[in-house]
This record gives structure tokens, sequence and C-alpha cells, in this order.
């Protein structure tokens, strides 16, 4: 359990989001993300983890360039989503921003929270030992809210059997808003990834997963 757990738990207080928003410490080097009321500060990432992330960040920056998207789609450094629950809020690995539409985020320029997804074009989630949170929450509420992508990058098959078989394979989901709900598609190995928002991203699965490989022998 961590200390923000025990805290919540200790005072026997479930948060709203706003509670969340004013608790949490200003210029924390902790990552902090609310599920259903309850303050859990989450995993530091670093790594296979940290490089993939910021990697993918570079592949994903050029894609949007050669869409001609560059001053108009961004990855900030941080932000928060606010589900449509009013007590879960979660800072996502990487979400790309419509900088054309952010404007009707009345929080953003002071609390960098994003409360619409018409301001969201894609998020990504690069899967750690809290899996469950990326399968079963994220996938939930990013849905309900209209995000209209959604990636699980699992490099290091760390979910259950149900999503990755048996025996377990990295796996890459993009999950694409149809009709107000998520159709699942799965990459692995040589599977070219295919992005609805972004058809110039061009990279497979197993190049995905080398971009986390190349740390040698780094944590995951």
């Amino acid at each position: 359990m961590t200390q923000a757990q025990t805290q919540a738990q200790t005072e026997s207080k479930l948060y709203t989001f706003d509670e969340f928003i004013e608790w949490y410490p200003e210029n924390s080097q902790v990552r902090y993300e609310l599920y259903d009321g309850v303050i859990v500060e989450m995993p530091k990432p670093r790594g296979k983890h940290s490089k993939l992330t910021g990697s993918l960040i570079e592949r994903l920056l050029i894609a949007i360039r050669e869409m001609g998207k560059g001053d108009i789609w961004t990855i900030p450094r941080e932000s928060i989503v606010k589900p449509s629950r009013d007590k879960s809020g979660y800072e996502p690995d990487i979400i790309v921003l419509d900088e054309e539409t952010i404007g009707t985020e009345t929080r953003w320029e002071a609390e960098s929270i994003i409360q619409n997804a018409t301001s969201v074009k894609l998020i990504v989630e690069v899967v750690s030992t809290n899996w469950q949170d990326d399968y079963y929450d994220k996938r939930r509420d990013y849905e309900a809210m209209g995000i209209p992508e959604y990636w699980i990058a699992d490099y290091a098959a760390l979910g259950g059997r149900e999503y990755l078989g048996y025996p377990k394979q990295p796996t890459i989901f993009v999950y694409e808003l149809i009709e107000g709900e998520y159709v699942k598609t799965t990459f692995r190995e040589n599977d070219l990834i295919k992005s609805p928002t972004l058809p110039q991203f061009n990279l497979t699965a197993q190049q995905i997963f080398d971009l986390a490989l190349k740390t040698g022998n780094a944590e995951t």
C-alpha cells in the first residue's frame, strides 16, 4: 500500500476530483492519480518504461509533423484528465492535444486539467506493475469520456492472460472509438501499427518494443 493510500484510508475520506487537485503537492516529484476517491501514488517511470515513453513521444511528434499538424497537435509534459465520474483523475503517460479546441478547457492554463474529449486526439499508457489501471479503469473512463483513440503499450507483457494470451506476449492495443464504444485492434511482433488518428505513424509493434530494449539492463 502506498503512503497516499494509507493517508486516505486513515482519514476515512474519499476525495472528489477538486479535493484531489487542491491536495496535490505543488512541484511534486511524485505522480498521483485518483481512483474512485482514493489517492494513489504512481510508480515512478524509470529504466525501460521511461525510455520507451520518451522515444515514443519523439516518433509520434514526427508523424504529427508529417501530417502537417506540428503547430496544432501538441504533447505536453504533464496533464491531468478528469473523467466524467467525479472521484477519479489520471495523468497519462502520453497525451496528444488539439490546440484548435483546447480553448474550451477552462482549467487548462491554470491547472493543466483536461475535461473535454474534443481537446484530445490520442492517449497512450505504457504499462507498468499497476497494469489493471490501464486495462480496466482508464479504458472504461476514456471510452465514457469519448476519447477518440487510446493505446495500451504492454512492452513487458505485464497484463493478464485474458489480454496477452498464454504464454504472454508483448502487445500493443489500439482502441478506436466507434459509435460511442471502443473497438480493439491487437498488434504484436512485426505487425505495423495502424492508427486512425496518425496514419503517418509507421512503426511495427516490435520496433516500439525495441525503443525500451535499448536501455540495456535498466529496470522495467
